[in-house]
């Protein structure tokens, strides 16, 4: 199943991006442990009374509300064509019900379980759901993430948009993961990274998360652009940044040199991204810091190569390819009528 091409309804192009679900506190920053810790795994159960397509511990921080939530997917399977699915409604008795498992083909992290939900939901309100596997946990090949019962047309038709997200998210999630473990062991930590798929940032930077990645709110980057709009005076740039940002903002200013770093110190920024620097730039650049901010490290950084950036001395690194290179956690439905 080809990766699919996300886009979030209309009234999510704007307003202010939310962090965390409605009533939730916000995620806190995590840390690398220096050894993995097994998840306890729970099923729940989700029925027309009962259970939430959101955990009521919600370790993720699932960033729109129910009705966000089923906007967002009820657009994507108009998109697909689910609620006039000729074939189905041809071939498939109304009156038929279905059971049917979503599995793991391979290894990995599992993010989107949330998109599935809805998009079974809204096909059939009456629709029974147990999932065994929830957001930001690691599964194995041939693992069973969620048990369908119920309207077979309804499991049918949405079984692709379901399946996508399941698939997209996931791997996201996934790729984020690698990356988090080869950092294991060191006070590192993996970003979020701005280079996401427009429309869908919210969504994908869940994913990120997901998979270890740190949240990437109450961010301000102040960029070389910026500056030479101030007639370069980075001070002056980033007292304006504070002045109109809110007071837990950290202000991050954009370096690609010795030189710029001193000044953004000077200027009083939270944390310097070090943009392009390869290991031995990165690690002068620590030296200049001496602790009086945060280093961030970003711009050509692989899988092999990260663990170089936490030698160097970097507290955070960010990695456009963990989006931008993901490829889908194959997953399938499994099913059989009733």
């Amino acid at each position: 199943m080809s990766t699919p091409e996300f886009r979030l309804p209309d009234e999510f192009g704007s307003g202010p991006r939310r962090s965390h679900r409605e009533g939730h506190q916000p995620v806190p920053e995590r840390n690398v442990p220096d050894k993995p810790v097994a998840p306890q795994r729970h099923s729940r159960s989700i029925t027309p009374f009962m259970g939430g397509a959101v955990p009521d511990v919600d370790r993720v921080g699932f960033p729109l509300s129910g009705r966000q939530l089923d906007a967002c997917v009820r657009a994507a399977l108009q998109e697909d064509g689910a609620f006039e699915d000729v074939p189905t409604i041809a071939c498939v008795l109304s009156t038929r019900r279905a059971h049917g498992m979503i599995v793991a083909r391979h290894a990995g992290i599992v993010a989107g379980i949330p998109f599935a939900v809805a998009a079974f939901r809204l096909l059939d309100p009456n629709i029974t759901i147990r999932v065994d596997v929830d957001d930001g946990e690691q599964v194995s090949a041939n693992t069973e993430i969620m048990r369908i019962s119920g309207l077979a047309r309804a499991i049918l038709s949405a079984e692709r948009v379901a399946l996508n997200y399941l698939q997209r998210l996931s791997g996201i999630a996934t790729s984020t993961s690698r990356y988090v473990e080869s950092l294991r062991g060191t006070r590192t930590m993996v970003d979020g990274t701005w280079r996401v798929t427009p429309g869908v940032r919210l969504i994908e930077s869940y994913a990120m998360r997901a998979g270890g990645a740190r949240p990437d709110d109450a961010v301000c980057h102040i960029r070389e652009h910026h500056v030479a709009a101030m007639m370069g005076d980075l001070a002056y740039a980033v007292q304006r940044v504070r002045a109109h940002a809110e007071p837990d903002a950290r202000i991050v200013v954009q370096c690609r040199s010795p030189g710029q770093v001193r000044a953004a110190l000077a200027a009083g920024a939270d944390a310097v991204l070090l943009d392009g620097m390869n290991p031995a730039q990165v690690r002068e650049c620590v030296e200049v810091v001496a602790g009086r901010a945060k280093v961030n490290a970003a711009g050509g950084i692989a899988l092999d190569t990260v663990r170089s950036y936490a030698h160097a001395g970097a507290d955070h690194v960010s990695i456009a390819g963990i989006v931008q290179e993901a490829g889908p956690l194959e997953l399938t439905l499994e099913m059989e009528t009733a």
